[in-house]
Parts: structure tokens; C-alpha cells; sequence
């Protein structure tokens, strides 16, 4: 399948997602996701593929054991290109529109001090946050969890205590509503700005080198 960009409809199935996410409306228009959600960002991840490699396409379905929300279906729907454990690209469609990333969203344990370790390293450390600045400068957005204190071994007045705080580094930026969204113009501008993401990429995939993912990671 060609991709022609993502239909209004995709937009508007999730608009009333929003609004009624119960399995009785999911069955009435489930040929709706199918059609104007998943075929375009199957065909979509399918043209970025030969660059950047295979995504994995979420499932619509919540995971509702342990939360206190037992709403049973996402009103997202996104796709992940691994790079490595928990970390790579990532495009997303909802209500707000088309919004593209990368990063890491989860890392504990010996990957997150690996991470820690290049972010204090002299030469790793400046080199992360001049491909965060100039990512800024390209209008992503910095973001992820963060500690609020410092983490432990590290002075408050490290040169770069912001970052060594993070849990999370994720560079976002949102398309929002442009009609380009619903053009085949928006495949270009996801494989130019995932290209864009991949210094930050290429320097986190090289921090965690030769340690352990985890065991479960996240679905």
C-alpha cells in the first residue's frame, strides 16, 4: 500500500474515541481504525523502513490491569523504530495530530548510569547537549522525565546536573492540524526529521554499548 498521507477520518475516529472509548463504539467503527489509523501508518513505516529499519505498530489496546483508569483502548496510535532497547524513532497520531520523535523513554539500572557516565564523560557530555541545542534550534522539543533532586554521585553544581537528571531524553516535535498531515507530503517530513534525530540516535545507542536491555521491556 502507498502512502497518501493520513485521512481526516483517522482524526476524527479518535476525536470520539476521546469522548466514548467503550468496546460498544470500538466494534462500530473498528473498520474505521483500520482503514484511516493503521493502513496509513503501515504504509508509512512501511517507506521509512528500508532506512531506518521495521517499526513495531502499537496495539490500540490499553493495558488496564494495574491502572486506575480502565478506559480499554488508546486514543494514540503509534509506531517505534528500535535502535536499541527502549530507545529509537517514533511517529504518533491522535487527536492533536501528527507529532514525530526519538529517544529513550526507559532505562534504569545499568543502562541509565551508562547513560549518566557519557553525559559526565568531558568529551560525550558536551557533545550530547550541542546535538540538544541544535535540535531546539530545529523546533524539537527537549523533554522527559526528570529527577527533581540530583542523582546520587553527582555534585548539584555539575555542569551539566540538568541532563544527568533526566530518566528520559525525548526530542518531539508536533505537526499538529496542517493539511500536510493528510498529504503524501508528510512522509518526507518524518524521514527528514528522523533524520535529523539521528545524532541523538547514534550517541545514546553508543552510551549503553555492551549493556544488558532489559528482561521485559515495554509493549
Amino acid at each position: 500500500m502507498q502512502f497518501t498521507g493520513f485521512p481526516v477520518a483517522g482524526l476524527d475516529f479518535y476525536d470520539d474515541l476521546e469522548v466514548d472509548n467503550t468496546k460498544s463504539f470500538w466494534e462500530a467503527h473498528k473498520d474505521v481504525y483500520a482503514e484511516a489509523v493503521r493502513a496509513p501508518m503501515q504504509a508509512l513505516c512501511g517507506a521509512l523502513e528500508p532506512e531506518f529499519g521495521a517499526a513495531k505498530i502499537f496495539r490500540p489496546y490499553r493495558d488496564v490491569r494495574f491502572a486506575k483508569d480502565k478506559t480499554p483502548y488508546k486514543t494514540h496510535q503509534g509506531a517505534f523504530v528500535a535502535a536499541g532497547p527502549s530507545m529509537g524513532w517514533y511517529v504518533e497520531l491522535s487527536p492533536r495530530g501528527v507529532r514525530v520523535g526519538a529517544g529513550f523513554y526507559e532505562a534504569a539500572g545499568e543502562r541509565l548510569a551508562a547513560i549518566r557516565d557519557a553525559i559526565d564523560d568531558a568529551k560525550s557530555g558536551p557533545a550530547l547537549r550541542r546535538t540538544l541545542t541544535r535540535l531546539e534550534k530545529d523546533g524539537f522539543e527537549i523533554g522527559g522525565a526528570r529527577l527533581k533532586t540530583s542523582p546520587r554521585g553527582y555534585d548539584a553544581d555539575h555542569p551539566r546536573i540538568e541532563l544527568l537528571r533526566h530518566k528520559q531524553i525525548i526530542a518531539g516535535k508536533p505537526y499538529g492540524f496542517e493539511k500536510v498531515i493528510h498529504t503524501p507530503e508528510v512522509l518526507e517530513m518524518v524521514r527528514t526529521d528522523w533524520r535529523t534525530l539521528k545524532p541523538l540516535v547514534t550517541w545514546l545507542t553508543k552510551a549503553v554499548d555492551g549493556v544488558p536491555g532489559p528482561a521485559n521491556p515495554r509493549r
